[in-house]
């Protein structure tokens, strides 16, 4: 491990005066006149000596004493925090991140949502568009935050990492542009998190060397506490004060590693006005539900008088698959100012399964859809595609006895085909044209052996290796059909797809009819989204204009399904123009 050198009182008064001539760059006092700023950030130098000259937001990636449950552990963190530093920016803002690291760990950032128009080479995932940032090196994230605002999240893009290894983005819309509903009393993010007491990348390490599920979590957290509902935990409670009468906007984000969430606040409604980071035509409802990868922000109008009283905040899985999984509640606490808070309520949360719930809410969600915030949806298609997602098996290999299915070891996969990283990283290897032996084209468009996906599964569920691509030509109109299996169990998967937003046309249950579903198409107002749940034993369709040059990796946001391969990824061709091309990587970008 690389050891930070201890700055002198010189040093540190040099970048103490540096500091104070920058600007601070929160919205409410960056003093910009225009619409697009380089944002100045400057964070805690007595973790690790590091000088920003007033254009980089300078991020030490640090291993750190944590503990929760009773349990100390060392953990990579950013800047000793845990969760990590916000990061905030306005819509047209320019956004320079310099990483360094000072862990034994390689490490990469990915910036969840941001659409990275030109600026592929900073989306962060490790060998797909960048090698990972190796100990005592650094990197230097570089993007312009182009048509949007609203909530995201910065997190790891390695292993298992983002188990601590992540922080809020906050993309405020431009200077004197206002939200599409009244200005809330006050903002509040939320981070919903996994607790582990053992170290994540030894949790998967284990896995994948003996072919079973990992082990689960001990707890889930706001904002990394774990709640009373856990044992000695009370002191680690995250807790929610507010005022009567008033509206709070709250930023939710699911951090969790593998588990899809249910939340609710007793006594409580909020309405949804966002999702990852797109506005939606408010509802109302007491319950959210929030697969990793996903951001939804509400607005939470209290109570005009205070009550004596205290109102549990909750969350727990929502689950339908066959293996194990982390059946636990965690808990804040939302409390008046002016309250005694002599009694507690808690919510009612559906069942652990409860599908259908699942499904009533996300098919509220609708995109405003009119004349400032207009749908973009394809409405003809050049290129269609049908995806089976879901888990497999691979052989157990010889001389060794594996805990998977039948002896075997699990696997996942797109189309059957179990996405294997290269050694080195996708967008360098093709912006050289150097592809040998990295990655190959022709990824199959549809399953080379149709199966009755939501039955009986077929004889052999052994799953293909390799590195195949989609090559799209630039400003290609697109329609995935993702069709969930019943492999291994039935379970929805949240997928994830980098450099893009896309909108959510349609879904349903059991297996996609290519004749009759997509009559019930909506491509009037869909939800525009970044992740998606694949319904359980069922479908989604997306839509999206392939307008963005580079390689772009689609994968599913449970980390376990990652990890056993359930990934595939796009290149998408430069178009003719200087601004439909990608320009050539930084000088910076890592070695593997």
């Amino acid at each position: 491990m690389g050891a930070s050198v201890p700055a002198s009182p010189e040093i540190l008064l040099t970048i103490l005066l540096f500091a104070m001539s920058c600007l601070w760059a929160f919205p409410e006092v960056a003093g910009a006149k225009h619409a697009g700023i380089t944002r100045h950030y400057k964070f805690n130098v007595r973790v690790c000596v590091c000088v920003c000259v007033c254009v980089c937001v300078c991020t030490c990636i640090k291993l750190t004493n944590v503990t929760r449950l009773c349990h100390t552990k060392s953990m990579v963190t950013v800047n000793g925090k845990f969760p990590g530093p916000r990061v905030v920016a306005r819509e047209g803002d320019r956004l320079v991140v310099k990483v360094v690291n000072h862990v034994p760990n390689n490490i990469s950032i990915h910036w969840h949502g941001i659409r990275q128009l030109q600026s592929g080479w900073a989306d962060g995932p490790a060998y797909i568009t960048q090698c990972p940032i190796q100990t005592n090196q650094t990197y230097i994230y570089n993007f312009t935050v182009t048509g949007q605002r609203g909530t995201l999240f910065w997190h790891a893009h390695l292993s298992w990492l983002r188990a601590s290894v992540y922080g809020p983005l906050i993309i405020f819309p431009k200077r004197n542009v206002s939200y599409p509903f009244a200005k809330p009393h006050k903002e509040v993010t939320i981070m919903l998190g996994e607790w582990f007491n053992a170290d994540p990348e030894a949790v998967i390490s284990q896995a994948l060397q003996t072919g079973g599920g990992p082990n689960v979590s001990e707890a889930y957290t706001f904002n990394g506490l774990p709640g009373p509902l856990y044992n000695c935990s009370e002191n680690n409670t995250y807790k929610l004060k507010v005022k009567p009468g008033k509206t709070y906007l709250l930023r939710l984000i699911n951090t969790a590693l593998n588990d899809d969430l249910f939340f609710s606040i007793a006594n409580h409604t909020f309405t949804v006005v966002e999702v990852d980071a797109t506005y939606v035509k408010p509802f109302e409802t007491n319950l959210l539900v929030i697969t990793p990868g996903q951001t939804s922000n509400v607005l939470l109008k209290t109570k005009p008088i205070a009550p004596n009283a205290s109102f549990y905040m909750l969350a727990r899985p929502y689950f339908t698959g066959q293996g194990t999984f982390d059946n636990t509640t965690v808990a804040g606490i939302l409390e008046y100012e002016t309250s005694s808070n002599s009694t507690a309520f808690k919510p009612t949360l559906p069942p652990i399964n409860a599908t259908n719930v699942v499904t009533n809410f996300t098919r509220k969600l609708r995109s405003l859809a009119n004349s400032r915030f207009p749908v973009n949806v394809p409405q003809t298609v050049d290129k269609k595609f049908f995806f089976t997602v879901g888990l497999g098996n691979s052989p157990c290999p010889k001389n060794q006895t594996c805990q998977g299915p039948n002896g075997t070891k699990f696997a996942a996969s797109v189309n059957n085909i179990s996405m294997a990283l290269p050694s080195s990283a996708i967008l360098q290897s093709y912006f050289f044209k150097k592809s040998n032996g990295v990655y190959t084209s022709g990824f199959p468009s549809f399953p080379l052996h149709p199966f009755n996906y939501t039955g009986t599964p077929p004889n052999n569920t052994l799953v293909a290796n390799g590195t195949k691509l989609v090559v799209l030509p630039f400003n290609t109109s697109v329609e995935v059909v993702m069709q969930g299996t019943r492999i291994f169990g039935a379970e929805s998967h949240p997928l994830h797809l980098h450099g893009f937003n896309f909108y959510v046309v349609g879904e349903g249950f059991g297996n996609f009819d290519p004749n009759n579903d997509p009559k019930n198409f909506n491509l009037v107002d869909p939800v525009e989204r970044n992740t998606v749940g694949v319904p359980t034993a069922g479908w989604v369709a997306i839509r999206f204009h392939a307008d963005n040059p580079g390689v772009w990796l689609m994968h599913c946001h449970f980390d376990v399904h990652l990890s056993w391969g359930l990934r595939m990824a796009w290149i998408v061709l430069d178009g003719t123009l200087p601004s439909q091309k990608l320009p050539p990587p930084p000088s910076d970008l890592p070695k593997c």
